[in-house]
């Protein structure tokens, strides 16, 4: 028995075609689920395997002949016939889905190629001993097993169906794979969160339909009310040819409709005019604010020079009285001089007297 090993995951949305209608998708997993491209080395063979729970969705064996179509974005699909399924896959993003699609085809090559070997192994051989014990032939093929990637998907719902062939294997080596029991609550909070939007998409479809059915009896109803003006025109050029008042009409109708297309290019003009005014209104709108961050800039400059002028008129209030202050000491001790300059010559003018007196 060939051991199997997961050689690229992703994550997406399982849908399997309505058997009853062929057209309508319907979901298999309850939630974004991890989808696996499996090789068994020994057998050297590709198979495609999902999971929901314990449950195997997904258990698709590829073969040279199977094909993998994108029908829209972010939906694709492949056709299993020997299980009489349509295997549909809703991914999050456009690159998802190219590189689930990449891988299918790469796989597909490898399983064309170990078919063939396995055919030209079948053919050379001689004897039944190299067959192997399950009836099959070992390839004598191995293809480089490629590394395990995993990327996110999503889910993405779309009404087409692919045209290819192959068989499932049994799942299981799907079903090795071990869930806890939280693991089982998670994933039924999931389907219930599905179905509410399968409900919300079934009633957006509902809608849709609605509207596409009363579109088409309105597309209906303005066909036959155009039929009938060109039948009422065609009554009316008739009667023209008839009735000379009919063409009065007529000309009083053009002359109308010239009117009428003459003072729409006037309101169309003065729009272009009211759409510059709006323009040039806008761009005085920036200037007015320019201005006004300009003023605010110059007001506060104001104010800090005004700070800066109060402050000096303070320090010259305060020099002033200083000086003041100092003119104040000058004059007192320019009086005390005076005194004693005049004691001193009184003191001259005594002592004068007595060195007279005493020659």
């Amino acid at each position: 028995m060939g051991v199997e090993q997961p050689i690229y995951s992703t994550r997406a949305h399982v849908f399997q075609i309505d058997p009853s209608t062929k057209k309508n998708w319907l979901p298999t997993s309850k939630h974004a689920v991890t989808v696996s491209y499996f090789y068994d080395s020994t057998r050297n063979v590709y198979r495609i395997i999902s999971l929901d729970g314990t449950k195997a969705i997904i258990n698709s064996t590829i073969s040279p002949n199977m094909t993998f179509t994108k029908t829209s974005q972010k939906f694709g699909q492949w056709a299993d016939s020997r299980a009489n399924t349509v295997y549909g896959l809703g991914f999050s993003t456009e690159h998802h889905l190219s590189k689930f699609a990449e891988k299918f085809a790469e796989y597909k090559e490898a399983a064309r190629l170990a078919k063939e070997k396995s055919q030209e192994k079948m053919e050379m051989a001689t004897s039944p001993s190299q067959e192997s014990p399950g009836g099959e032939l070992s390839s004598p093929l191995t293809p480089v097993t490629p590394p395990m990637e995993t990327i996110n998907g999503t889910d993405e719902i779309c009404d087409t169906t692919p045209n290819s062939d192959t068989r499932p294997e049994p799942a299981q080596n799907a079903l090795a794979f071990a869930h806890s029991p939280a693991m089982t609550k998670h994933w039924e909070a999931e389907l219930e969160a599905l179905k509410g939007n399968n409900a919300k998409l079934t009633a957006a479809l509902l809608e849709s339909t609605a509207n596409v059915k009363q579109w088409k009896q309105q597309l209906a109803a303005y066909q036959e009310e155009a039929e009938r003006l060109h039948k009422r025109v065609t009554e009316l050029e008739c009667q023209s040819n008839q009735t000379p008042v009919i063409k009065s009409q007529k000309t009083e109708l053009n002359q109308t409709i010239e009117e009428l297309e003459s003072t729409l290019r006037d309101k169309e003009e003065e729009m272009e005019k009211l759409k510059e005014e709006l323009e040039n209104m806008n761009d005085l709108m920036e200037q007015k604010d320019t201005l006004t961050q300009k003023l605010e800039e110059t007001e506060l400059r104001s104010r800090v020079l005004e700070e800066q002028l109060a402050g000096a008129e303070q320090r010259l209030e305060e020099n002033q009285e200083e000086q003041e202050n100092f003119r104040k000491s000058l004059r007192t001790l320019l009086e005390l001089l005076d005194g004693k300059i005049f004691e001193l010559t009184e003191l001259r003018d005594t002592l004068a007297r007595l060195i007279e007196e005493a020659s």
